[in-house]
């Protein structure tokens, strides 16, 4: 699949099929994180790869919109230098996660992002350093209906280029 393929056919996925995620493939998503660009190549984060029912469903309740990680063969926890260290490490992680998704999306598998918004709750589920702090966490899996990769885009469901590209400054109404 050609990276604008997967761009323009990647869908949320919130429900998956019991087919396991084999390690190879596990390794090979998070080094796609693991290789996504970074400001100064600071690479600001850690990855917490997460297999266990029990695990995946208490991390699903840290979130509002989270449930989805429940059902998930993996989720991937991204976990960062707090962010008001430096503004773009949302950013970057925001990248990392994006890398695994299109390569998941790649080999058959759908993803969905999770807001986690009990990280005081999370840190003691995952264990990690006081030092560090989580914001998102992926949920991964083979799709339920495996019709969901190749679901047509829905009308409406993105905006118009001409109503979202401004050329060299902001074009209001009736400019």
């Amino acid at each position: 699949m050609e990276v604008h393929e997967a761009i323009r056919t990647k869908r949320a996925v919130r429900k998956f099929s019991e087919q396991a995620i084999s390690d190879e493939i596990v390794h090979r998503i998070v080094n796609a994180g693991r290789r996504a660009q970074s400001a100064k190549n600071m690479q600001p984060w850690h990855f917490i790869a997460l297999r266990d029912k029990a695990r995946l469903k208490a991390l699903s309740e840290c979130g509002t919109f989270a449930g989805h990680l429940a059902g998930a063969a993996l989720g991937i926890a991204i976990v960062t230098v707090h962010p008001d260290v430096r503004w773009s490490i949302m950013f970057d992680a925001g990248q990392a996660a994006a890398y695994m998704q299109l390569e998941a999306w790649e080999m058959g598998i759908g993803s969905c992002m999770a807001t986690i918004y009990e990280p005081d709750k999370a840190r003691e589920l995952l264990g990690f350093p006081d030092d560090l702090h989580i914001r998102a966490a992926i949920s991964f899996g083979y799709p339920a209906d495996s019709a969901a990769l190749a679901a047509a885009q829905k009308k409406g469901g993105r905006s118009a280029m001409d109503e979202m590209l401004h050329w060299e400054r902001w074009k209001g109404e009736g400019e």
